[in-house]
C-alpha cells in the first residue's frame, strides 16, 4: 500500500485507477487540478493543488482514505464542504481533499431524543436542504442557523454556526445531540455528551482538527409559517447597542425571534449606503429624518417576529408594536415586510443569485469575522467603523450581540470573556487585482490594532500562520486543544489548511 501511494505522485489516469482499487473505495477519485474545485475556495485568496479529489460514498470511504494517508510520512486529508472557506482552510497542498457533498443523501431520519424531535443528517448535506426537507415533510426546523444556508452541516459545526437566533438557542454547535466522526486515526466513532464526550465536544468548533463529521443529530422545533422582517435605523452607536443588548437579554417570548444588525454609510451609495437598508422596494430611505448630529456612519437593527397563519393579524401587530415601542431608533426610518419562514431563512440565496448574475459572487472575498467583547465594542466602533472603514467595504458590515451562556464551554470554540460579546463581520467583495492585497492588509491592521490595544477579542473562522498566534487565540484552552489533537489525530493528518499543527509521525504535542 505505501509503495502504491509512493508511485502516484504524478496523478495520471492510471494512478487514479490504482488508488481507487487499492483503497477499495465505493466513491470516486479524480486527479488534483488547479482548475478543479479542490484547489480554490470562496475567498479566492489562495490556490493549492491537491494530489487527489476524492468523492466518498460515506464514512467507510472517509476512514479508508485517512488510514491510507496515515501509512505515509507526509500525506494529509482535508474535508471540503461547499467550499466557502476564506483562507484555504479546506485545502490540502499535495494531499487528499474529500468532497463531502457526495455524502449529502446518506442520512435523513427523524428521531426522538428525550421526548424532543431531532433529525439525523449527513455532514455533507447543505443546511438549505435540511431546512426545506424538514419543513415540507414534518413542519419542523432546526433551531439555530447561519445567515447563508448553502453551507454543509459538518462545515458549520466544525466552526460554530451563528445567526440572529443564536442569542436564544446558542450557535449550531449547541443544538446537536450526537455526531458520527471519522478521527485522524481512521476510526469511525459515534459520540455525544455521554458517549465519547471528549471527541464530541472537541469536534464541535474544532476546525476539523480532530475528526471529519459524517453525521449529525440536530435538534428541531415547530416551524412558524411567517416572519415579520423589520429594520430600524440609529445614528448613535450607544443607542444601537443598548437596544440590541436589551432584546437579546429578554426571556423567551418577550423579545423578537431573530436579532442582528449592521453598519452602513450615511450616503446614497447603492452597496454601502441608504439603499442597502430598505426591505420593501416600494419604500425609499428618507435621510431628512436623520438628526443633524448624525455622522458619516449609521447603524441598522434587524429583527424578525415569527407567527403562524392561524394567528390573528391584530395580535401580531400588537406584539410587534409593543416590542418596537421599547426601542429608541430614529422615528420614521423603519422598513417592514412579511415573508414566509423559509423565504426569510433563504434571504441570502436571493442575494447570491443576484451577485452571480452580475459577476460579483466569484470575485475575491477577503472577509474578516471577529468576536469582540462588550467591554471593548465602543472603542472598536470609534476606531474601526468610524475611521478605518467609514467609507464602506463594498459589502455588508455585520454587528450584533451574542450571549456567552448559550455556548457550551466544553466545545473547542474560543470566545471573549464576559456574558455579552459581539460578532463583527467585514464581508468584503473586492475585484481581482492590487486592491485584494490592500484589503487583506487592512484586515491585518484591524487585528493588530485589537492586539495592540489589549482588546478582548477572538477571530471567528480563524486563520493564523504561526503556532504562537494560535496559542494566543486559544489562550488557556490551548493545552486542551493540543491534547485533543494528540488523542484523535496524533500524526496531524486532518485539516492542514488551518496551519495549526504540522504533519508528522509523532505526537503533535511535541511540536
Amino acid at each position: 500500500m505505501i509503495a502504491c501511494l509512493g508511485r502516484v505522485v504524478h496523478g495520471s489516469d492510471d494512478d487514479v485507477s490504482t488508488l481507487f482499487n487499492s483503497l477499495n473505495l465505493q466513491g470516486t477519485v479524480e486527479n488534483g487540478d488547479f482548475s478543479g474545485i479542490a484547489s480554490k475556495d470562496f475567498g479566492g485568496l489562495n490556490s493549492v493543488k491537491p494530489l487527489y479529489l476524492i468523492k466518498p460514498s460515506g464514512a467507510e470511504d472517509v476512514a479508508r482514505v485517512v488510514k491510507a494517508a496515515a501509512r505515509t510520512p507526509h500525506l494529509t486529508v482535508a474535508a471540503r464542504g461547499n467550499g466557502h472557506s476564506i483562507n484555504g482552510q479546506a485545502m490540502s497542498d499535495g494531499g487528499y481533499v474529500l468532497d463531502m457533498r457526495s455524502t449529502s443523501e446518506n442520512h435523513f431520519k427523524l428521531v426522538t431524543v428525550n421526548g424532543s424531535p431531532c433529525i439525523d443528517v449527513s455532514g455533507g448535506a447543505l443546511w438549505e436542504e435540511v431546512l426545506t426537507r424538514c419543513v415540507s415533510r414534518y413542519g419542523l426546523a432546526p433551531r439555530s442557523w447561519t445567515d447563508y444556508l448553502s453551507l454543509t452541516v459538518g462545515g458549520t459545526l466544525s466552526n460554530a454556526g451563528v445567526s440572529g437566533q443564536a442569542f436564544r438557542y446558542g450557535p449550531q454547535t449547541s443544538n446537536v445531540t450526537e455526531l458520527e466522526v471519522v478521527t485522524g486515526k481512521g476510526d469511525i466513532a459515534v459520540c455525544s455528551e455521554t458517549q465519547n464526550p471528549e471527541l464530541f465536544f472537541g469536534a464541535l468548533g474544532g476546525l476539523g482538527q480532530f475528526g471529519i463529521i459524517t453525521r449529525a443529530r440536530v435538534k428541531l422545533q415547530q416551524a412558524p409559517d411567517m416572519v415579520r422582517w423589520i429594520r430600524v435605523v440609529y445614528s448613535e452607536f450607544e443607542e444601537f447597542t443598548r437596544d440590541a443588548e436589551f432584546l437579546v437579554s429578554q426571556k423567551d417570548g418577550e423579545s423578537f425571534d431573530y436579532v442582528e444588525g449592521f453598519v452602513f454609510c450615511n450616503n446614497d451609495d447603492p452597496v454601502n449606503g441608504w439603499p442597502s437598508v430598505q426591505l420593501n422596494p416600494d419604500q425609499e430611505f428618507d435621510p431628512s429624518h436623520l438628526p443633524q448630529t448624525a455622522g458619516s456612519v449609521l447603524y441598522c437593527l434587524e429583527v424578525a417576529y415569527h407567527y403562524r397563519n392561524s394567528d390573528d393579524p391584530s395580535t401580531v401587530d400588537t406584539a410587534v408594536s409593543r416590542l418596537l415601542g421599547r426601542l429608541r431608533f430614529v422615528e420614521r426610518l423603519k422598513s417592514t415586510v412579511d415573508v414566509s419562514y423559509v423565504e426569510f431563512l433563504l434571504r441570502v440565496k436571493r442575494a447570491e443569485e443576484q451577485a452571480k448574475a452580475n459577476g460579483v459572487w466569484d470575485i475575491p472575498h477577503p472577509w474578516l469575522n471577529l468576536f469582540v467583547s462588550k467591554s471593548d465594542i465602543v472603542d472598536f466602533d470609534r476606531t474601526v467603523f468610524k475611521k478605518m472603514v467609514k467609507d464602506g467595504i463594498g459589502g455588508p458590515i455585520l454587528i450584533y450581540p451574542l450571549l456567552r451562556s448559550k455556548w457550551d464551554s466544553r466545545t473547542s470554540v474560543a470566545l471573549p470573556e464576559g456574558e455579552i460579546f459581539y460578532i463583527v463581520g467585514l464581508l468584503r467583495f473586492v475585484p481581482k487585482g492590487p486592491s485584494v492585497e490592500k484589503k487583506v492588509a487592512e484586515n491585518r491592521e484591524i487585528v493588530n490594532w485589537c492586539i495592540k490595544e489589549g482588546w478582548d477579542f477572538k477571530l471567528y473562522l480563524p486563520h493564523y500562520r504561526s503556532k504562537e498566534d494560535w496559542k494566543r487565540h486559544f489562550g488557556n484552552q490551548w493545552t486542551r486543544f493540543a491534547q485533543r489533537k494528540a488523542s484523535f489525530d496524533p500524526k496531524a493528518i486532518l485539516a492542514p489548511g488551518q496551519r495549526i499543527f504540522k504533519r508528522g509521525t509523532t505526537s503533535t504535542t511535541r511540536q
